[in-house]
């Protein structure tokens, strides 16, 4: 694993340090809009990217912007190896640089940017953990094909259902964390590398006794690019699922 940071991290307002995560495979083409937008959404933020080799150039284009934006930072990983993973590693990153928040959102733009700030200010005044939802009042799915807006809410339905998470969206990865929870957690017992990871990190968290809110957001098409949940993603978060609620009981 290789490490690529720029200069010192920025600080935001009251001194409180904000990171945003993105991971990225194979997002060239959406990268470069997304970190604009954020800059232009919650401009004291630092950017982390974790990129998984990707093939189309993604790393070494924000390695490149790294030399004139302080606040961009890359973490260039060996290859593809699963956005549970990713999210993890930047989780840990954001530990050990001493942030205060990390937010994680999509690079492809299906999330907002401009969503940021109102998910920021629920985990500050509301909160440990502050969930951007799609099926509160006010939110939901922008020009999303059917088959996925199904595959989405009965992953998410059922995950609700046997993990007990007061929530109404467990499996969307948009999310604000305060950074403090995250080092409670001992992220290295957390074992998910796929989409799993998503509901695996809220069990914990929500084990640990963290408070949660959320927000309602839209969830938009990618800009640019294919997809890459695939069905078989879909059955492999279904097992993590299983396999936390079979904890859950025990427990």
């Amino acid at each position: 694993m290789n490490l690529v940071k720029s200069g010192e991290s920025t600080v935001a307002q009251k001194d409180e340090r904000v990171l945003v995560l993105l991971c990225t495979y194979n997002e060239a083409e959406n990268v470069p809009k997304m970190i604009e937008q954020l800059h232009a959404s919650i401009p004291n933020a630092d950017v982390l990217v974790v990129d998984d080799n990707s093939p189309d150039g993604t790393g070494r284009w924000v390695q490149e912007q790294m030399v004139t934006n302080k606040k961009l930072h890359l973490l260039s990983r060996t290859g593809k190896l699963g956005l549970g993973s990713a999210t993890r590693q930047g989780m840990q990153w954001a530990i050990e640089q001493e942030y205060d928040y990390l937010i994680n959102l999509d690079a492809d733009l299906s999330h907002r940017p401009s969503d940021v700030p109102r998910l920021l200010a629920e985990c500050k005044n509301n909160g440990d953990v502050a969930v951007a939802s799609r099926y509160l009042p006010g939110g939901g799915f922008a020009k999303i094909a059917f088959h996925r807006r199904m595959m989405s809410w009965m992953l998410n339905r059922y995950a609700n259902w046997l993990l007990r998470l007061p929530l109404t969206d467990c499996s969307g990865s948009f999310r604000c964390y305060r950074v403090h929870v995250l080092r409670e957690v001992e992220l290295t017992s957390l074992s998910c590398n796929g989409y799993g990871f998503l509901e695996e990190i809220l069990v914990a968290l929500h084990r640990d006794g963290c408070r949660f809110g959320e927000v309602p957001i839209w969830f938009d098409a990618r800009n640019m690019g294919h997809s890459k949940l695939t069905l078989s993603d879909a059955l492999g978060a279904i097992q993590v699922i299983h396999r936390l609620a079979r904890a859950r009981r025990r427990a």
